[in-house]
């Protein structure tokens, strides 16, 4: 049998982390969830960094931001190091890469420039503005697609800068800006095919067709915009929610006062006080977010749909006997949790920081299975190198999961560290967290420490880092912090 292919779906910013978990009315992800029962759903996964460009390079090389300095979405640091895509490269397989790339600048402004055929736009990047999308439109008969804007909460400062001129609420919008992530909810009201999911998919479901009659061996990689905002989803699947029926997400009334400073960090128009921070309680009504949760769950399940066309191509060609294939996303999003935010920035909230995630590989990995140990989407490039016989020749600090998946005994991590240096546009500040058990640390530079037991107290309501009876659970957390530093070299936070 030839080498294995591999084929890697990437969510951007999606809403994931207790979402319906307590029994109310969720996202619908009918095909991330059967996809998940046909291989392993790794339940307790977190984000590397929550924030894009840092991240995506970090599942590029499976180093921490502080080794590669990729810490911000605007960082033009080259790229010097290995990467998954140029190791695949040099070993004989054709690299496909569709959608957005938004890893840093520098050398590597597209995936082109990693060694990738297919599309790519440089930096965040606007699908509908490209060449690639107008012969798509002219190819299947479809008009640009045009959005009914319902609200919006573009801050003054996004708009003095010349972004988004045309947005207006009640009234039809194309995204004709050099970038596409307008702090907005409204309905698609083109056919879905316009939406950039469904254009990717296409685009992706187009080149399997090829490579499927070739026999060669590939590595795609589709990189969707969405879930992240804006929140357009066709009527369609609006419609599968009830805006009513969604009740107030668990911390939506936080008073955010035993939270370190940055949780106050906000740059939307209605919910900041026009100083970058959140006005708390928030002053818009849960009518409202209830409707733009909706408008969000529809586009979870849209860009679900989109993602599941290409699930489905690989199955009709025949593609899933020798296919692994990794779904998750770059990180979680921080809508209306912890005082009503729309949009995450520096913090580590759960919201912001776990993801969902899932493998399969047909015949190698078994049906049903589920792992709860802690993972990161630091681990997926190692994951990648490992299913196709290969290392990086370079130091990296994830770990492969395929033995795992694979069933084997091993000995896994009992701790986690995640990392951030700010968000870059509204504040840059340096974060280390570390999860062990039920419990959580967050440190930032010069502000409040913050622990959780998230047994107890999942929605992250009560920080325990000051109380007498958590004074040696929160040592342990320290060292078990520091020694990750120490292995990874981590520099840039003395704790």
């Amino acid at each position: 049998m030839s080498k294995p292919n591999v084929i890697f779906l990437l969510n951007d910013h999606q809403a994931y982390y207790r979402h319906g978990w307590d029994g109310g009315v969720k996202p619908k992800r009918p095909y991330f969830e059967e996809f998940a029962k046909n291989g392993i759903e790794f339940t307790n996964a977190y984000c590397a960094t929550p924030l894009c460009a840092p991240v995506r390079r970090t599942m590029l090389n499976g180093q921490f931001a502080h080794k590669h300095k990729n810490y911000y979405n605007d960082s033009t640091v080259p790229y010097t190091e290995e990467t998954y895509l140029r190791r695949l490269h040099e070993d004989g397989y054709n690299n496909y890469y569709y959608g957005k790339w938004h890893a840093g600048a520098g050398n590597a402004t597209t995936a082109e420039n990693q060694y990738c055929d297919g599309f790519s736009s440089d930096g965040y990047g606007n699908p509908y503005i490209s060449e690639e999308y107008k012969k798509y439109l002219e190819e299947y008969n479809l008009p640009m697609a045009r959005h009914r804007i319902f609200w919006h909460c573009v801050s003054d400062r996004l708009f003095a800068e010349g972004h988004f001129p045309k947005l207006k609420t009640g009234e039809e919008y194309i995204c004709e800006s050099s970038w596409c992530g307008e702090h907005a909810v409204g309905i698609t009201v083109t056919p879905k095919e316009t939406h950039e999911s469904f254009f990717l998919a296409n685009l992706a479901c187009k080149k399997l067709e090829e490579v499927a009659k070739t026999k060669e061996s590939f590595n795609m990689r589709v990189d969707f915009w969405g879930p992240h905002q804006p929140f357009f989803p066709t009527q369609e699947y609006y419609d599968m929610y009830n805006p009513k029926e969604i009740e107030k997400y668990g911390n939506f009334d936080d008073d955010l006062k035993e939270k370190a400073e940055v949780h106050r960090t906000e740059d939307n128009r209605y919910i900041s006080d026009g100083n970058q921070r959140i006005i708390v309680p928030n002053p818009v009504p849960w009518e409202t977010w209830q409707e733009i949760l909706a408008h969000v769950y529809g586009h979870i399940t849209m860009v679900d749909a989109a993602a599941g066309m290409i699930l489905d191509k690989v199955k009709e060609l025949g593609l899933d006997e020798n296919t692994i294939i990794v779904w998750t996303t770059d990180h979680g999003d921080a809508i209306a949790s912890h005082g009503g935010h729309f949009d995450k920035c520096s913090y580590m909230s759960q919201e912001v920081m776990r993801i969902p995630m899932a493998i399969n590989w047909k015949d190698k990995i078994k049906p049903n299975q589920t792992f709860d140990g802690l993972v990161s989407n630091i681990d997926v490039p190692i994951t990648i190198m490992d299913s196709v016989g290969l290392k990086f020749n370079q130091e990296v600090h994830g770990e492969s999961l395929l033995p795992i998946a694979l069933g084997e005994d091993i000995e896994w991590r009992e701790d986690l560290m995640c990392e951030t240096a700010g968000h870059g546009y509204v504040e840059r500040i340096n974060g280390r967290m570390i999860v062990y058990k039920q419990y959580k640390l967050v440190l930032f530079e010069n502000q409040l420490d913050e622990l959780y037991d998230l047994d107890k107290d999942p929605y992250e309501l009560e920080n325990l880092a000051y109380k007498e009876e958590y004074k040696d659970i929160k040592e342990d957390l320290i060292n078990r912090l520091r020694k990750w530093q120490e292995k990874t070299n981590d520099q840039d936070m003395i704790i």
